[in-house]
């Protein structure tokens, strides 16, 4: 089924039910109007980050099913897929095979070995400094090869996760098979995940390196649409970046509207979010919440620095159970610049400004993403992330079916799912059409136009009450 104007859901293969069966039992039984695509995160074999450490994407994980529930699923609703363009995990027969023969592996050129990238082998002090990285180091691992030999190879995320090579032709063609498989087995829609760090060069910061990340860009994209896919490159940056993606056409998220959402019901205004409304583009997907936290470093310069740092105290004074060491190294968090929380408790897990933030956002434009925590009105998962030690865990819940059916009790569940339902069927939500924002002290009025078809949301910031028009 190709991308359509409709709500997507974001959810793993096991948080909405134990496998793809079960979540696709339980999306046709209670939101089939409710949603139109599914964004299935990660569910090839992988060794780490719940899937973002893949080992392959020629299976499934058999603890979630088959490439056959996939392509069901994708008969129901149009299918987002993760392609880690980035990186492969350490557990994959590539890299595996690499350290078993080196210079000899079929597969050496999958990887970057500091020896070869460097001029002298090894970066200068400066050089790291200048990378934008994820660690407080050069960002590699040292490889124990089966000659007793050891070297560095670039890693830019966890251990688990080796960077790609994406300039060497053994590389584009494992990219090329990897995007025509996911295209045959359903996936409408490609998320590259960590595309800015995939271009590496000396001297630079590593971090969408102009203007050989167009020519990667442009090359997926090709063989994407000649499967008649969409690419969406995932990147969490200042705003301008992702701007300068969307102005040559792709696709892109809106990772700035969470915060900006926050800052309007902690504050009571909406000037900040009226200027973002007004200039970002219909094409793009809406976030409030995802797998990972809530992003900060996505509003700078869209909110002055001192309502930044408001915002996120605001979010562990006025968040339920939201506080600062779950977003620390104690819980294994790398991303500094975002807050673990599920954005219902981010609210303070209060219904009526978590209904208007979920309204807020079916008015912006773009096509909403509706993350499974967010969409069943989750809190804060402690439990689990204490168990696991992994801050955004706390984000994570595991809902069984019977869990999920128990949900649909909560009236803010029901409220949910009825916005969610009016966000699909109404023509005025149209990408071809306008919107228009005012913003008045405490009220804001969003109206969205397409032809002959008009709907406004009127609220009050300061309340949460709100009405549709």
């Amino acid at each position: 089924m190709e991308l359509n104007n409709k709500i997507m859901l974001i959810t793993y293969s096991d948080s909405m039910g134990k496998d793809l069966k079960e979540l696709h039992e339980v999306l046709n039984k209670h939101y089939k109007n409710a949603v139109g695509g599914v964004h299935i995160l990660p569910f090839f074999p992988s060794s780490a980050d719940r899937g973002f450490a893949p080992m392959c994407y020629d299976k499934v994980d058999e603890n979630f099913g088959t490439f056959e529930d996939i392509e069901k699923l994708g008969k129901d609703y149009y299918l987002m897929f993760d392609f880690m363009v980035n990186h492969i995990s350490a557990q994959s027969e590539y890299f595996k095979d690499f350290l078993k023969n080196k210079d000899n592996s079929e597969y050496k050129d999958f990887f970057i070995c500091y020896k070869d990238f460097w001029e002298n082998g090894e970066p200068t002090q400066e050089q790291v400094d200048m990378i934008y990285k994820r660690k407080p180091r050069a960002p590699y691992i040292e490889a124990e090869f089966a000659d007793g030999s050891r070297e560095k190879v670039w890693c830019t995320f966890c251990e688990e996760q080796i960077d790609l090579d994406v300039t060497k032709q053994k590389t584009k063609d494992f990219i090329k098979k990897t995007i025509i498989d996911m295209c045959g087995h359903g996936a409408s829609v490609i998320r590259l995940d960590a595309f800015a760090y995939a271009i590496k060069k000396a001297d630079t910061n590593c971090f969408f390196i102009e203007p050989d990340i167009w020519d990667l860009l442009y090359e997926i994209e090709d063989i994407a649409k000649a499967h008649h896919a969409e690419i969406l490159p995932e990147i969490h940056e200042h705003y301008t970046i992702p701007m300068k993606i969307s102005k040559k056409g792709f696709w892109i998220y809106d990772f700035a509207l969470p915060v900006l959402v926050l800052h309007a019901l902690y504050n009571h205004t909406g000037e900040y979010l009226k200027k973002w409304l007004e200039m970002c583009p219909m094409k793009q997907f809406t976030t409030l919440d995802t797998h990972d936290g809530i992003g900060i470093v996505d509003v700078k310069d869209l909110l002055p620095d001192e309502e930044i740092d408001k915002v996120k105290e605001q979010m562990y004074s006025q968040g339920a159970n939201v506080k600062k060491i779950y977003s620390s190294e104690a819980y294994n968090n790398l991303d500094i610049y975002q807050v673990n929380t599920t954005y219902y408790s981010a609210l303070g897990n209060n219904d009526k400004s978590y209904l208007l933030a979920r309204a807020i956002q079916f008015f912006a434009p773009g096509i909403p993403q509706v993350y499974y925590v967010g969409m069943l009105a989750g809190s804060n998962d402690t439990e689990l992330m204490e168990r696991t030690k992994n801050g955004r865990d706390i984000n994570r819940h595991y809902y069984t079916a019977d869990e999920v059916e128990q949900e649909q009790n909560r009236k803010i569940v029901r409220d949910i799912k009825e916005l969610m339902e009016l966000r699909n069927s109404h023509p005025a939500f149209n990408l071809d059409g306008e919107i228009s924002v005012e913003a008045n002290d405490d009220k804001l009025v969003i109206t969205r136009k397409y032809k002959d078809s008009k709907i406004t949301l009127e609220a009050d910031l300061s309340t949460y009450d709100f009405n549709i028009l």
